[in-house]
């Protein structure tokens, strides 16, 4: 008798669903999909008919089901706490999106409760989970790349202001930040991946004259990493039409160039290789335009680490080092001076 599929019930149903929609459908095969649940029903009812699951009459329903392993919840940042902690002490296993929350202390609670009840918890940052990113990882991680001296990350997205017009867009109590914890996290995310931890930075952070929003559009930054190198940091969402955002590693034996999904090696000793395809990484106004290959990779990687017993990869522990990255930056700029980053 062959073993049951990995259950995963789906809670939320706003634009960041659409990835792991297509991410599950081509995971038939491994994956059964238990239920949908959001707290509006006609809307519940009539994404839960068009996708062919079925839709939880309330999302303690959609727990009590013994067959379900794991919830995805695609929620906004400001609307999780109680919806962890309830999926955690039913012992269901949570794979998350972008961020864990809108504060460090939230999103630590959040980690927390996770770790108390033993249940594994996945953060969405799918741009780990790229050609060009996997083999970035290997070839520093392997030491082929000797030493890494210097690093930078550029990020010139666009997003317009019919885009902040949105509810709760470009606010502290919806999103939490602006461009740090909403763009550039992503990025962010994939570059500690790399680099490892920052040790501290020294930044300017500002809200532009071309958006009128609460929240930063513009940040600028240097930075030490906890491994003694040093790196820079731009973000913003000001850059029309969004441009990829890349990153360079400046190493003893070459340069690894990362733009978007694409890896270029430039070896010391005079060889090139090219790793990876191109694809849109959503840096302009629609947010959605990528494919979600990376999005499946990582739900698989999610679901066998939950079968190993073990923690994903990309997990709430490793995603507090953004926060606390942020949080130096954002206060690096406020007090116009470096900033040491808090170590997990």
């Amino acid at each position: 008798m062959s073993e049951r599929k990995f259950g995963i019930g789906i809670v939320g149903a706003g634009v960041a669903v659409a990835p792991h929609i297509k991410s599950l459908k081509d995971l038939t095969d491994t994956i059964d999909v238990r239920g949908v649940y959001t707290r509006n029903k006609e809307r519940r009812e009539a994404f839960a008919s068009e996708h062919g699951y079925p839709a939880a009459e309330s999302y303690e329903a959609l727990l009590a089901d013994d067959k379900m392993d794991a919830i995805i919840l695609l929620t906004p940042p400001n609307a999780r706490v109680e919806l962890v902690e309830a999926a955690a002490k039913a012992g269901k296993h949570i794979f998350m999106e972008k961020p864990v929350e809108r504060t460090t202390q939230a999103a630590t609670k959040i980690v927390q409760i996770c770790e108390d009840a033993g249940v594994k918890l996945g953060i969405t940052f799918q741009h780990r989970f790229r050609e060009g990113s996997l083999a970035a990882r290997d070839l520093l991680a392997s030491g082929k790349m000797g030493k890494l001296a210097t690093s930078y990350l550029m990020v010139p997205w666009w997003r317009s202001n019919e885009y902040y017009a949105e509810p709760g867009r470009g606010t502290f109590e919806q999103d939490g930040g602006g461009v740090l914890i909403t763009q550039a996290v992503h990025s962010l995310d994939l570059m500690l991946s790399l680099t490892g931890p920052a040790k501290s930075v020294q930044a300017m952070a500002c809200t532009s004259t071309m958006h009128d929003i609460e929240v930063e559009d513009f940040v600028g930054a240097g930075v030490q990493f906890t491994d003694g190198s040093y790196g820079s940091i731009m973000a913003t969402t000001t850059s029309f039409p969004g441009g990829q955002e890349y990153m360079v590693f400046n190493c003893e034996n070459g340069t690894l160039s990362l733009s978007g999904s694409v890896l270029t090696v430039n070896w010391a000793d005079g060889r090139t290789e090219v790793i990876g395809k191109e694809a849109s990484t959503g840096s302009g106004d629609d947010r959605m335009a990528f494919p979600h290959d990376w999005h499946r990779s990582q739900i698989v990687e999610f679901v066998e680490a939950v079968q190993a017993g073990r923690d994903p990869v990309s997990n709430g522990r490793s995603a507090l080092n953004v926060h606390y990255l942020i949080d130096a930056l954002l206060a690096s700029s406020a007090q116009g001076k470096l900033v040491e980053v808090e170590q997990g």
